[in-house]
């Protein structure tokens, strides 16, 4: 890292020719409209202050080139200081090196400080399994953030304009997105600044033919097998000829009225998060108790958040869309999306993180469904029926000789069960109060001194009532705390049945 680049810059286009070199803080101060629209648009945004040192993200094309002599302009003008450009070869294609070249040669015309550094991107990407975009994002994104600290500087400054910002749009809605992902590149994120989202390619371009400067063609834009390239080169131009020649200024546009959509939804998420979700160590809970007064909108909101936090991946618009069944009075009572569980238990929904390490196939196993009385739940996986029914007295001598071991049936004092009936699969803490003892067991001690093999304890299935208290290890202990005492009692009648 930090090599500086060769003067030359073979390959590269002129839009004049090149003048001899010239010190001093800007060799191009001429007054353009188009910079009086950036520097209304860094007003606006509130990028960047007079004080504040930028380095200038320069790939050696169009726009990153415009950028640069733009900021120069700027700084002519006291309104920022360029620190210096910074430049990252990705090693992808055989010009790679001439680019790098440019930049440096650019950075010593105007006597600006440059640092470079290159990576083997398609290795890197190999080994980790990422696609080439993403690896070669992550380590420009990285090398930017070096070169800001190289430079002592305080933002980095990227080229993007309105154009890349209706690219953005357009791949976003085609592989789906809600006002986050419609709202595009954000003017300001952290200390990446955008100021020439206000700009179309094309002005920059007629901006740098009036300029003693090059730039080169990144060829690699021409591939459409790019998705980004094929929607610049055939979506754009068909778009802009059989619908509207206005048509990347309406998409940008557009990113602008979500982008100020999200930033509401999210601030009035955040505000009903922080006052009504619980957090512990690995989960999160709220309480359905005016759930339903929320507009959907804010409720996809908080739920959207809340999984993203949980998860260790993101979660799609099916994940929060069966989450908010679950949060709904007549859904499912749980579901699983990528790294987090979603349940309902009484009038509280719990999210419980699941990390990077849990097996899948331990995930499948987990269950819970709703217990009508009477009613029965059927698993066909997992080989089981549990029933209830209130007490028959036909029942009573079978039910009282299964009381304790709490078998193949058990009776439960009706009065004590809080709310309706689940049936579900044991989670991580688990504990109850087995018939005949005087203490709570973990009821992971309880299946293994009950010699149940590690992998069926996932497929036991427990009857809970509304408060997530467990009633019947079904077919091995009820708790003692609904443990039959008194024949006079009004009771339940459980059964499960091996299928």
């Amino acid at each position: 890292m930090g090599r500086m680049g060769k003067m030359g810059g073979k390959g590269a286009r002129t839009g004049s020719p090149p003048s001899s070199h010239v010190s001093g803080p800007s060799p191009l101060s001429r007054p353009f409209r188009l910079l009086d629209r950036i520097r209304r648009f860094i007003r606006e945004h509130d990028l960047l202050l007079p004080e504040d040192r930028i380095v200038a993200a320069v790939s050696g094309g169009s726009d990153s080139v415009a950028l640069a002599c733009l900021l120069l302009d700027l700084q002519a003008r006291g309104e920022l200081r360029v620190a210096g450009f910074a430049h990252f070869n990705h090693q992808l294609r055989p010009t790679a090196d001439r680019d790098e070249q440019h930049t440096a040669s650019l950075a010593a015309k105007f006597g600006v400080p440059v640092l470079t550094d290159r990576a083997d991107i398609a290795a890197r990407a190999a080994a980790n399994r990422q696609s080439v975009e993403a690896a070669a994002r992550t380590a420009r994104y990285d090398f930017f953030e070096r070169a800001r600290r190289h430079f002592g500087a305080d933002l980095v400054a990227l080229g993007h304009t309105r154009d890349d910002q209706a690219e953005t749009v357009l791949l976003r809605l085609v592989r789906g997105a809600g006002p986050r992902g419609l709202a595009g590149m954000h003017p300001r994120r952290g200390v990446f600044v955008r100021p020439l989202l206000t700009c179309r390619r094309a002005e920059l371009r007629d901006y740098l033919a009036s300029l003693p400067v090059a730039f080169v063609h990144d060829e690699s834009n021409d591939d459409v097998a790019i998705p980004r390239n094929r929607v610049r080169a055939e979506l754009m131009p068909f778009l802009e000829a059989r619908f509207n020649p206005s048509i990347a200024d309406v998409l940008a546009n557009e990113a602008d009225l979500a982008r100020e959509t999200w930033s509401w939804l999210r601030r009035l998420a955040g505000e009903w998060i922080a006052s009504h979700v619980r957090t512990a160590a690995d989960a999160r809970e709220f309480d359905l108790g005016g759930w339903s007064a929320l507009p959907p909108v804010l409720r996809r909101t908080v739920l959207w958040r809340m999984m993203n936090a949980a998860a260790a991946s993101r979660v799609s618009f099916d994940h929060v869309s069966r989450a908010l069944e679950i949060a709904g009075s007549r859904g499912p009572l749980a579901s699983e999306a990528p790294g987090v569980r979603v349940e309902r238990v009484g009038s509280t929904v719990v999210l419980t993180s699941r990390g990077p390490g849990t097996r899948r196939t331990e995930a499948r196993n987990h269950f819970r469904y709703p217990l009508s009385v009477p009613g029965e739940v059927r698993c066909p996986s997992a080989g089981w029926t549990v029933t209830v029914e209130p007490f028959s007295p036909t029942e009573s001598d079978a039910v009282h000789r299964s009381a304790v071991s709490g078998s193949g049936a058990v009776a439960l004092v009706r009065g004590d069960v809080a709310g309706v009936l689940a049936v579900r699969s044991r989670r991580a803490g688990d504990r109850f109060r087995p018939a005949g003892m005087t203490g709570h067991k973990k009821l992971q001690d309880f299946l293994v001194d009950r010699r149940i093999a590690r992998s069926e304890r996932d497929r036991v299935p427990l009857v809970v009532d509304e408060r997530d208290r467990i009633i019947w290890v079904a077919g091995h202990r009820i708790d003692e705390t609904f443990r039959v005492t008194d024949g006079a009692q009004p009771v339940l009648l459980l059964r499960l049945k091996q299928t």
